[in-house]
């Protein structure tokens, strides 16, 4: 009884009137409506304003064709790099000690920390005319800043903390006695990796690697600077997408959005059914810990 007593006293801190919960709630909604629902909803609304064929027309203008086929192939370059580098990051970090191991993990949350136009900056001193490498760039005729290269490396380091990160809780919560009795059975490092470690991630992998593409997809600082804003060439959608709207294209602008926007939706609908999984994974992991 003793015992049970703290725990009735926690759970009655924990309580709250009826009032309380569904003033918070309601504030929530509201905020949401605000600041989430109807930006969304407007976004549509204006794409589809004018009509199916002043939208399609919009979509279909050489333009945005060409701004839709980069951004896809920034996301198709950039994250499958990113996947490979954030499965070894993980495996290292939650499966080996060595030295070193926090600077690592400092050094794949950077792009957290650092804003986007820094990183976009620091690509321009290194690779611009101007910069490091700049004369030996042009004397070799290999053009990076205002071409497709820089695009994607900028890409690259703004989404590759998505996949590591997502990865690393999980692989530490399920600890290492699957691999080492997978060792123990003379299972080599590549089989271990293969039949063991991949198949117990595979969730939150795939979490990984769709929150990486939607931010590929949908990068504007680090993009737009070195991008040169070249019209049919080094512009994204994001960045067509100012464009229109800084010419008045109204129409236009929101008609190209609305793509983004649609990704935005399948994103989240994913999104939430694979953290579902995810955090079905890590409670199993943590719970065969626990017991173990």
């Amino acid at each position: 009884m003793s015992g049970a007593l703290p725990q009735n006293r926690l759970s009655a801190a924990t309580r709250e009137p009826a009032w309380v919960r569904w003033l918070l709630i309601s504030l929530a909604l509201v905020f949401l409506s605000l600041f989430l629902f109807l930006p969304l909803v407007s976004v549509f609304f204006e794409a589809f304003k004018r009509g199916w064929d002043v939208y399609l027309a919009a979509v279909v203008e050489p333009d945005a064709l060409s701004a839709i086929k980069l951004t896809l192939i920034a996301a198709a370059i950039s994250v499958p790099l990113n996947l490979v580098f954030g499965v070894a990051a993980a495996w290292a970090i939650a499966k080996f000690d060595f030295r070193g191991k926090s600077v690592l993990l400092t050094l794949i949350d950077l792009p957290f920390s650092v804003s986007p136009v820094i990183a976009g900056l620091i690509y321009v001193l290194v690779f611009g005319l101007q910069g490091w490498f700049g004369a030996w760039l042009m004397e070799h005729d290999i053009k990076i800043i205002f071409a497709v290269p820089g695009i994607v490396l900028a890409t690259i380091f703004i989404t590759f903390p998505f996949v590591a990160r997502e990865l690393i809780p999980l692989m530490q919560a399920q600890g290492l006695e699957q691999e080492e009795a997978a060792v123990v059975l003379g299972a080599s490092g590549w089989q271990t990796f293969w039949k063991v470690t991949l198949p117990n991630v595979k969730w939150a992998l795939l979490y990984g690697v769709i929150l990486c593409n939607a931010r590929a997809m949908g990068e504007f600082g680090a993009v737009s600077v070195v991008s040169g804003h070249i019209r049919g060439m080094t512009n994204t959608m994001p960045l067509h997408i100012e464009i229109l709207y800084n010419e008045y294209q109204f129409a236009a602008a929101f008609a190209v959005a609305s793509l983004l926007a649609s990704l935005a939706l399948v994103t989240l609908v994913l999104k939430y059914i694979v953290e579902r999984r995810v955090q079905q994974q890590l409670a199993q992991a943590k719970s065969a810990g626990a017991t173990a």
